[in-house]
């Protein structure tokens, strides 16, 4: 073999040696996420979701969420579409806050026993101010302003 074409074929499989291992490399990180532990869903089945939009009147008092009477004293609603969870503490006080987890960006989805419930990291917060009972979140749901009507519509403020 010519020392020409030793040296080319040294310098290839140099090259893809290092590509492959870069790859693995890549692969193998974790990209600064937390993992989730096992039987936690991964992040392909729970997707997080965007903030709600800033914009002032993005359905802000111009669309009935729910009615009084529809929200449970002890319990509460989420409104996916809106990004916002209604909860009735005890009887004739209303709260709202933000659907979306402070830990991962992730939607709540359930309120039950107390708390506001969060699927992917199992993550519970209270009905009452939204503060965190149980992590792994570090940081409680923001609170939204809502407007109760006299006829009992509960609407975004």
């Amino acid at each position: 073999m010519s020392d020409l074409t030793h040296t080319a074929r040294r310098t290839v499989l140099t090259i893809g040696a290092a590509a492959l291992t870069g790859g693995a490399i890549t692969a193998c990180g974790g990209g600064g996420a937390e993992k989730a532990s096992p039987g936690e869903p991964n992040d392909a089945a729970v997707q997080p979701v965007a903030p709600a939009p800033a914009t002032p009147d993005a359905g802000a008092g111009d669309k009935t969420l729910t009615k009084k009477a529809d929200v449970p004293v002890g319990g509460g609603k989420v409104f996916k579409e809106e990004k916002v969870v209604v909860t009735q503490p005890k009887a004739g006080t209303f709260k709202c806050f933000t659907a979306v987890c402070p830990h991962q960006g992730c939607l709540v989805n359930k309120v039950a026993n107390g708390t506001i419930d969060c699927p992917c990291h199992d993550s519970k917060f209270a009905i009452a101010d939204g503060a965190v009972t149980k992590g792994p979140a570090t940081k409680g749901l923001a609170e939204k302003k809502i407007t109760v009507a006299a006829d009992g519509n509960i609407s975004l403020a």
